[in-house]
């Protein structure tokens, strides 16, 4: 896999250094990480990943407004929404804004490996 550049977004430390270590040892390369959804756009538009693990809640603007934000500058963007049981009633939405696939947490590795490739596919 020539490396894919990845950009985690989740207002959650722990979130991100996991989703982290899922794609690091799959050979992905991190190469940012955003804690708010203005933040995302922010370094969206400064690194064009290859793919983006967006969270849904998140403090300044939304996941889904940050969606919205980098589709509406990059139509191309790849985004893998990450939201918490319950919240899949959002995840409608998400994909209506661009993303092109979720996965709900909590996510098992291997899930969450295959909603990537999809995205990326």
């Amino acid at each position: 896999m020539g490396n894919i550049t990845v950009l985690i977004c989740d207002d959650a430390v722990f979130m991100r250094r996991m989703i982290s270590d899922i794609l690091t040892r799959a050979g992905y390369e991190v190469v940012g990480e955003a804690s708010s959804g203005a933040r995302a756009v922010e370094l969206y538009r400064a690194l064009r990943p290859d793919l983006v693990t967006m969270d849904v809640v998140m403090p300044e603007m939304g996941g889904i407004e940050a969606v919205r934000e980098i589709v509406r500058g990059d139509p191309e963007a790849r985004i893998l929404m990450c939201s918490a049981l319950g919240q899949q009633g959002l995840m409608r939405e998400a994909i209506e804004a661009g993303a092109r696939d979720f996965v709900a947490k909590p996510f098992q590795p291997g899930r969450f490996l295959e909603a990537a490739q999809r995205v990326l596919a």
